[in-house]
């Protein structure tokens, strides 16, 4: 590992193939409408680790981190993990949307309307 890397570190690389290879089935959703660009030509990467977190989604270029939250995380002591972790990630510059994993199902096109919404320049594509 490089000298103060802090993404995709070596020693979680196992953890993010098995968590690539085993998505829930509201990251398995988001992932076929936000692969290959589709979401206005951005670059989007599932299950990617910054310092010691593995996130959901991740778009490098808009420093967005997107997570996918399902009943586990509606109590409190996941609520204060979540927060303080959400503070770490924000303290490096990314901006944090987080979504509950029904409305993937429930509203796509609203999802994709509130990530978009999360672009610093939305005309732009990468």
């Amino acid at each position: 590992m490089r000298q103060n890397q802090i993404k995709n570190v070596t020693y979680l690389k196992d953890r993010r193939k098995d968590l690539r290879s085993n998505l829930t089935p509201a990251e398995a959703k988001l992932w076929t409408l936000l692969k290959n660009g589709a979401l206005k030509g951005r670059k989007f990467r599932r299950q990617h680790s910054i310092q010691n977190y593995i996130v959901d989604f991740y778009c490098p270029s808009e420093k967005l981190i997107i997570e996918l939250d399902g009943q586990g995380h509606f109590n409190t002591d996941m609520a204060i993990l979540d927060a303080d972790r959400d503070k770490n990630l924000m303290a490096l510059g990314n901006t944090i949307l987080r979504l509950e994993n029904k409305l993937i199902f429930q509203t796509p096109d609203l999802v994709l309307a509130e990530i978009e919404r999360h672009f610093k320049n939305p005309e732009i594509l990468y």
